[in-house]
């Protein structure tokens, strides 16, 4: 018996010192296939994937208990000229700073301007599958989607549930009914006006919260009272109204006097910081 209950857990040992070998192993390769550098005082590498580019800023500080969350950011542009600055970019750097100092990891993705088309969803799984299984990121993601990065994050997650722990939005773009006969969605998506009008339900986040709710993915945004861009009653509000009916769990936090702009109010917001902090510690110590 006692011999048995030896070989138990001597097994276990090695197994779990094994994943963490393999993790080690599979992190270090992953390391030397990117392009390293800094960003928010924090390592940044950056690697192709597929026919975009992916980034992961690693935390300034890791977690004891050996977890791995990580916040998706989108959009995310990469090595694109002026005047379209990089995202993340200098004003994500208070919220960024806070997360990589609480075990954290960033990452993203380039798909252009692709607002949740089909070809960027996949792009997405692309980059999921390769953090979680290279850098041994926990199983779920937490989403930021700010403007029309809002139509990439939950298009992405309304088919991956699963793999999400949260979702958060600066004022976000999640209904296309407002921009219906914009050539620029047409194009992304490889459609005609015609034939985008039979699928639009198809592709439009506020219609597609059904999966998202039934996996009881919590959802927080904030968003500006006078915003002309992206109108928060036909956004966030409608969101989280349809949200609520489905049993989802969902706020939005309304800035009343500031529109679709970069200023404090939406950049530096402890609750939205506060509410990614708090999913992230939900997560399991183990990615797959």
């Amino acid at each position: 018996m006692r011999f048995g209950l030896l070989y138990l857990v001597c097994w276990i040992c090695v197994a779990t010192t094994g994943c963490g070998m393999m993790a080690g192993r599979g992190e270090s390769s992953f390391r030397q296939r990117c392009v390293e550098s800094q960003q928010f005082g924090a390592a940044r590498l950056d690697f192709p994937l597929g026919e975009g580019k992916g980034f992961i800023i690693l935390p300034t500080k890791e977690r004891s208990d050996g977890s791995r969350p990580w916040m998706w950011i989108a959009p995310t542009f990469v090595d694109h000229p002026q005047p379209r600055k990089e995202v993340p970019r200098d004003d994500h750097a208070w919220i960024c700073r806070q997360l990589l100092a609480n075990g954290f990891y960033i990452c993203g993705v380039d798909v252009g301007e692709s607002y949740g088309s089909p070809a960027g969803r996949r792009l997405y799984s692309q980059l999921y599958e390769k953090v979680v299984r290279e850098f041994a990121l926990a199983e779920k993601a937490c989403l930021l989607g700010q403007s029309r990065g809002g139509l990439m994050a939950y298009n992405w997650a309304a088919e991956n549930p699963q793999r999400v722990r949260c979702i958060a939005g600066i004022y976000p773009m999640c209904n296309l009914q407002g921009y219906l006969g914009a050539e620029r969605i047409y194009t992304a998506y490889g459609m005609n006006e015609e034939q985008f009008g039979v699928c639009f339900h198809e592709h439009n986040p506020i219609d597609r919260l059904w999966s998202l709710a039934q996996a009881d993915v919590p959802i927080l945004h904030v968003h500006g009272g006078v915003d002309k861009v992206v109108p928060l009653e036909d956004n966030s509000g409608e969101l989280v109204r349809r949200y609520k009916i489905l049993g989802g769990r969902a706020d939005v936090w309304v800035v009343e006097d500031k529109g679709h702009e970069l200023c404090p109010e939406f950049l530096e917001n402890q609750t939205l910081v506060d509410f990614l902090l708090a999913e992230g510690r939900r997560m399991p110590s183990a990615a797959p």
